[in-house]
């Protein structure tokens, strides 16, 4: 679902091509299509701990096909990098190289807001989480474990 066309004028908060997962929306401001496969860009809002049908961290993962980095807009991010538990917040910037073990999620009492940028693109893993988060009940780690597989991400 878009709420506001990607790539057509200023997409605001909140706007892009719309995903779910784990409670959170995924709010992309750029796909695959857009550059190429270059990169994408979401706005991720993670709820509060504790909301009903939310909580999950993504599985400890590392990417062998990318780099992803996380800039904290809003709230507290929990983040494991390499077995270092590090906090952001606003303003907070986390590169995570490819290769390296990383989770992340809201400790806070209230949503938290991050742009997650992913290099090359990998949106089209988050179109496939989006589906199986919306069926009628969550998936099975096992069965996030085969997508992340899937899009070059290895279990830690």
């Amino acid at each position: 679902m878009d709420r506001h066309v990607p790539g057509q004028g200023l997409l605001r908060q909140g706007e892009g091509h719309l995903y779910t997962a784990r409670g959170s929306v995924l709010a992309f401001k750029a796909l695959a299509a857009q550059t190429g496969g270059d990169f994408s860009l979401m706005e991720r809002t993670l709820p509060a701990p504790g909301t009903a049908g939310t909580g999950r961290r993504p599985p400890p993962h590392r990417h062998t096909n990318c780099s992803e980095a996380f800039f904290v807009l809003d709230g507290t991010i929990a983040f494991e990098l390499d077995g270092d538990a590090i906090t952001g917040s606003s303003g907070d910037f986390l590169l995570v190289p490819r290769g390296a073990a990383h989770t992340f999620g809201n400790p806070g009492p209230d949503a938290a807001r991050l742009l997650v940028l992913h290099a090359p693109a990998m949106d089209g893993y988050f179109a496939e989480l989006h589906e199986l988060w919306s069926r009628d009940t969550p998936p099975s780690t096992d069965e996030e474990r085969a997508l992340m597989a899937r899009f070059g991400m290895q279990p830690c």
